[in-house]
């Protein structure tokens, strides 16, 4: 039995509600549930429940509360509502005993305690009634009456009382509480039956100033032995975007959600104002929010509200001496108004003599709340004493930001160069972007631009593309090339003019528009004349090779490649010279996959090194990597991208391109090697741009091969990803084709496999290497259909799938043999998949080689651990269907071990099936009613299976064609069918048939 009374609608703010899914707390609500357990156990005690207004205190009660009813516990709840200083006496308990009023199971229980009865009748004339109890005794009578009432109902289950908001409480429930909890004592024999108690208490940490009268109460409290606290936290920014999406009807974009995580700080209130008004992320704070954080400000007094709006213009932190002369107040009012807002848990006192915000958006509030005016001569305060040489404190940032918002362009825009400046020499690429788009945002407004800058603006726009690439921001950073190109003047620098062109052709190539890329890059090229030799030209030429290289035109970029080697070498240009390298591997020595082209590229990596050209060192160690693993050296490609990352740290430059791609590469070479847990630790949460939107996803064949939920949905988004990510592309549509295959559904399985090389090819390379996998992954996904078919004795429909099977086998022929490809020689990974598209199409014809899948377990020995064992399976059906059952038999458990290790549902699934089929296990273990063939009936059967007459029948195994057909009426009476073909429909789907 439970009564639960429910929130009260008079609180100003209250915890996330009851009917939002319980995210994260998982500590706590095992410490809430120890409480109730011993509560019901009869050792009485209680929980204090402290923490900040809106962080989830009401809902961790409420699954507290539902546990314990669900559990057979009475649950009694009561609000304590802020009604000034005065408050209603006993306002908890008269909502509890209202509750209990309202049950006709409880009257008898509240007749027998006529203290309690006559508060409960005085209704909300509570306060009346408790004045008419001056005498201590008549009180202490109805404190009594409470804990005997408490006792009675304990005496039919355990009770549970939650008292919320107890920052709000009279002085009246203040000392019920304590007379309570004073009292919980473990239940003895014959003792109180009330003592199978547990009582849950909240309040609001954030609200207890010095003065406040609860802190006396709590400190007295926690001193109890039966009496613990539990100081709810911030949620953790994982189990707030959890929340944030479990709010949402419809799939919320993730930068909305991080921008929301991002501002709601850990509490769960936020987050839901801030999802509800989802406009609102963007900047500014929801009004219903808004105005609850504004009525705590107005709590202060006067000087102190000035002071911290003051501060809100500061920002989130702010010194003290800058608050104070900023605010221009005598020390002693200001401190006054300090300790009022710190006591008021609005500001905490921070390291380094500065204050801060408690919570940003109280700060964001209370800067909204400013007038126009007023916000932009404080911002001209800040940014004068900002700019004061006498003032350590501040930096270039602080001031962009103080004179943009106090309409001071040339100040805004000389700080914000200044800031991209700091920005570049601490190697922070992202920031430096978004100083000099704030430089170039305010440029044309700005008279003495120029002057100010040092510069002009188009070579600030390619300081900010490159910067941009550093950040990983690929889309931003050609738009930043292309305003640049925009801006030319007609008789612009020759040298500048050029620069742009390559500048926006190196950033095309990054996001996959080749044909772009190759255009601007042979302009640049063009536009200026190889002799006399200048840097301009070989940094143009090495960006043409590229392009040329990325666009297939190989004996171009073989042409200019010499030329860049030669130029390199004569202006003493290592780096360029190293990225002429890396380009002519793939084209002159043998390619990355060889000894003798990774020696290059070693080569290539320290004159990088030498050069101090961290971008091109990293694209040799990228190479390298993949070299390696191409090659089937897993363990020398991780080695590879470990030294890279390494680097990448090292100089700040995570984000770039090539380490966001070593980072996709080490999380595949450790799904291929079966360290899935660790494969998907490697994939970053969240990467910089939709150009390496396959790089968060990286791992996502970790939970394609454990079968869990979701995969689909993230797999497709991939996919139809916009604007077109090639990478992208090819991980999501390898992942939706493999979980046709899972799914046994071969028509999805082809559809998906052609959708991806339709959109996968290119005009100079319409074979790309992945046709080689899809067409398998096809074949696997056929060959099944097809065996059902002739499991089913359906031999048209089994040609069919024949039929259709033949266009990937062809396909992936093909694609090996194409001449255009640019590594002729394949590496582990392809002849793996060729070996094993190849014996797919041999299950496809009806005739499993068990030669052919033995070679192919053997090619996939380089390392591939789940594929490998994909294929042993395969070969142990293989095995069987040629009678090597024990061989199949110690391949099927192996197998299975390798699913339990990798936690792979699907394999373990799929082995589990073939044992049962095959009866790979012990003939003596069948279960009781499971259909029993004799040796001769089994091979009937297969053959029946195969489609075979009785005559047919008979002619293989030897016997008379009547005899065959004794044996097909008795396999057909032992499963119950009436038919030939449902005869194994039937014994497929009891498992006496293989399934392949």
């Amino acid at each position: 039995m439970s009564c639960v009374v429910g929130a009260c609608e008079d609180c100003a703010v209250t915890d996330v509600g009851w009917d939002v899914a319980l995210v994260g707390r998982g500590e706590e609500v095992a410490r809430l549930d120890e409480a109730l357990a011993r509560g019901r156990a009869g050792d009485p005690c209680a929980v204090l429940l402290a923490g900040d207004a809106g962080v989830g205190k009401t809902r961790l009660l409420a699954e507290a509360a539902a546990r314990a009813a669900g559990a057979g516990t009475t649950v009694l709840t009561g609000h304590c509502v802020d009604l000034g200083d005065v408050g209603l006496p006993y306002l908890p308990l008269v909502e509890v005993l209202r509750g209990l009023d309202a049950d006709a199971r409880y009257a008898e229980v509240l007749a027998a305690h006529p203290a309690v009865e006559r508060l409960l009748r005085a209704g909300g004339g509570a306060a009346e009634y408790a004045g008419a109890l001056p005498d201590a005794g008549v009180r202490l009578r109805l404190l009594e009456d409470v804990a005997a009432l408490l006792g009675d109902l304990a005496e039919r289950a355990p009770v549970l009382l939650v008292v919320e908001d107890l920052h709000w409480a009279d002085q009246s429930t203040r000392d019920l509480l304590r007379f309570l909890l004073s009292r919980l004592l473990p239940q003895r024999p014959g003792g109180a039956a009330y003592q199978r108690l547990t009582v849950l208490v909240s309040y609001r940490s954030d609200d207890l100033h010095r003065r406040h009268p609860l802190r006396p109460l709590l400190a007295e409290l926690v001193r109890l032995p039966s009496v613990g606290r539990l100081d709810l936290r911030p949620m953790d920014d994982e189990d707030v975007a959890s929340l944030v999406r479990g709010l949402a009807a419809d799939p919320l974009p993730e930068d909305t959600v991080r921008a929301i995580v991002e501002r709601a700080e850990g509490n769960a209130f936020y987050a839901q104002e801030l999802r509800a008004a989802t406009d609102a992320t963007a900047g500014g704070v929801p009004s219903g929010l808004a105005e609850v954080l504004l009525t705590r400000i107005e709590q202060l007094s006067g000087t102190a509200q000035r002071v911290i709006r003051t501060a809100a213009v500061a920002g989130r932190r702010v010194e003290h001496g800058l608050l104070r002369d900023a605010v221009d107040l005598p020390d002693d009012e200001l401190d006054t108004a300090l300790r009022e807002a710190v006591g008021r848990h609005l500001l905490v006192a921070a390291e380094g003599d500065t204050y801060a915000f408690r919570h940003a958006l109280i700060r964001e509030a209370a800067y909204a709340d400013l007038l126009p005016g007023e916000r932009v001569r404080i911002h001209g305060v800040f940014a004068r004493l900002l700019g004061d040489p006498g003032r350590r404190v501040g930096s270039s940032a602080e001031r962009a930001v103080h004179h943009r918002a106090g309409h001071d362009l040339p100040g805004a825009l000389s700080a914000s160069v200044e800031a991209a400046d700091h920005a570049a020499r601490v190697g922070a690429p992202a920031e430096e972007m978004r100083w000099l788009e704030a430089a170039l945002e305010v440029w044309d407004a700005v008279p003495n631009a120029r002057e100010l800058a040092d510069t002009d603006d188009v070579s600030l726009m390619l300081r900010a593309s490159a910067a941009a690439v550093g950040a990983g921001e690929a889309h931003r950073a050609v738009a930043f090339a292309r305003t640049a190109l925009d801006r030319l003047g007609a008789n612009a620098d020759i040298d500048l003019a050029v620069t742009v062109r390559y500048t926006l052709a190196s950033s095309l190539m990054s996001v996959d528009d080749l044909q772009a890329a190759f255009e601007y890059s042979r302009q640049a090229l063009a536009m200026i004349p190889a002799e006399p030799l200048s840097r301009t030209w070989l940094w143009a030429a090495v960006t043409f090779v590229q392009a040329a290289y990325y666009s297939r035109d190989d004996e171009t970029a073989r042409r200019v490649g010499r030329q860049v080697l030669a130029a390199a070498e004569e202006l003493g240009t290592d780096d360029a010279r190293a990225d002429a390298i890396i380009s002519l591997t793939g084209l002159e020595w043998d390619s990355r996959q060889s000894p003798e082209g990774r020696e290059r590229l070693s080569q290539a990596r320290e004159l990088a090194r030498r050069a101090g050209n961290t971008t091109i060192e990293l694209r040799a160690l990228f190479n390298l990597a993949m070299g390696s693993f191409e090659s089937g050296l897993l363990q020398e490609s991780l080695r590879w991208l470990d030294d890279g990352l390494d680097l990448a740290r090292r100089t700040t430059r995570s984000s770039s391109p090539h380490p966001l791609d070593m980072r996709y590469l080490r999380a595949q070479l450790l799904y291929t090697l079966g360290r899935w847990d660790d494969a998907l630790a490697a994939v970053p949460s969240a990467v910089p741009s939709s150009a390496f939107g396959h790089v968060a996803s990286a791992a996502l064949y970790v939970p394609l091969g454990r079968g869990e939920p979701g995969v689909v949905e993230r797999a497709r988004a991939l996919f139809e990803a916009r604007p077109f990510n090639w990478m992208g592309t090819l991980v999501g549509g390898l992942v939706l084709t493999d979980e046709a295959v899972w799914r046994g559904d071969s028509r999805a399985a082809a559809d998906w496999a052609r959708r991806v090389l339709g959109e996968l090819a290119e005009e100079r390379n319409p074979y790309p290497d992945v046709g080689i996998r899809l067409s398998a992954l096809a074949l696997s996904a056929i060959g099944d259909t097809a065996a059902d078919l002739r499991a089913a004795g359906d031999a048209e429909g089994a040609q069919q799938a024949v039929t259709a099977a033949r266009e990937f086998i062809e396909l992936a022929r093909t694609t090996a043999g194409w001449p255009g490809r640019r590594y002729p020689r394949s590496g582990s990974e392809g002849r793996a998949w060729l070996l094993r598209a190849e014996a797919e199409w041999s299950r496809v014809s009806g005739d499993a080689d068990v030669a052919l899948w033995e070679k192919t377990v053997e090619a996939y020995d380089y390392g591939n651990v789940f594929e490998a064992a994909r294929s042993e399976l395969r070969l142990a059906q293989a095995l069987v269907a040629a009678g090597r059952r024990d061989e199949a038999a110690d391949l099927a458990r192996r197998v299975r071990e390798t699913a339990d290790r990798l936690g792979s549902v699907p394999l373990r699934d799929a082995v589990d099936a073939t044992v049962r089929r095959a009866r790979l296990g012990d003939p003596d273990s069948a279960p009781a009613g499971e259909v029993m063939l004799t040796a001769r009936e089994q091979e009937v059967l297969q053959l029946l299976a195969k489609g075979r007459t009785n005559r047919q029948i008979g002619e293989e195994l030897f016997i008379s064609a009547k005899t065959a057909s004794v044996h097909v009426s008795n396999i057909m009476a032992k499963v119950g069918a009436s038919r030939r073909t449902e005869a194994v429909a039937l014994a497929r789907r009891s498992g006496l048939i293989p399934d392949w």
